[in-house]
């Protein structure tokens, strides 16, 4: 009976402790100018990082789209997000034979309004710990281009300026991303009143 007693509350002891794992996330998505332009909303699943994807302002089309290396994102050209996450050191391209970077991901489609609205799937990336890990080093960013990317060209698809940044970063203590740049609709709000 003892040995119940002590296995039931070591069970509710462990099921009780806080776990710093983080399986989801929403990612604020900022244009050059830093005007938020969307959101990208991630989870962890068994297949990889999946990834629901709303943007309004892009000019209609495709558009290249990838996760970066460090998760900063400052304006205007997000060039300080470094390349694509790497960290098999393959070459660049959903359709290169020697690829791809984990950071790869499909193109997206503007419609004639500007607007996205789609998931995407990270295959072999997480945001638990490890290699692979979208939080590692400090987080990641995702970055969306100007043009579609090619699949194969090197070292980033051909697919022109980087156009729109979000940080996927660990949130502090205060729930806040660290290094996020403000909404700029909150401070429009602010003048009106």
């Amino acid at each position: 009976m003892r040995f119940i007693v002590v296995l039931i509350t070591l069970l509710l002891l462990i099921a009780c402790q806080s776990s710093d794992e983080i399986t989801s996330k929403t990612v604020e998505m900022y244009n050059g100018t830093g005007d938020r332009v969307g959101t990208a909303a991630l989870n962890e699943t068994a297949e990889g990082v999946q990834i629901e994807l709303t943007l309004e302002g892009l000019n209609p089309g495709f558009h290249g789209i990838h996760v970066h290396e460090y998760p900063v994102c400052e304006g205007p050209d997000f060039t300080s997000a470094g390349n694509h996450l790497d960290p098999e050191g393959n070459e660049h391209g959903l359709m290169h034979p020697d690829g791809a970077h984990l950071g790869d991901l499909p193109n997206i489609e503007a419609d004639g309004a500007g607007l996205v609205d789609v998931e995407l799937m990270l295959p072999e990336a997480t945001m638990l710990d490890g290699k692979n890990s979208l939080f590692g080093e400090g987080g990641t960013s995702l970055i969306v281009t100007e043009n579609q990317d090619d699949g194969v060209s090197q070292p980033s698809g051909n697919s022109g300026a980087r156009i729109i940044c979000g940080v996927i970063a660990k949130e502090d203590e205060d729930g806040e991303s660290e290094d996020a740049p403000t909404d700029p609709t909150e401070f429009n709000e602010d003048q009106e009143e």
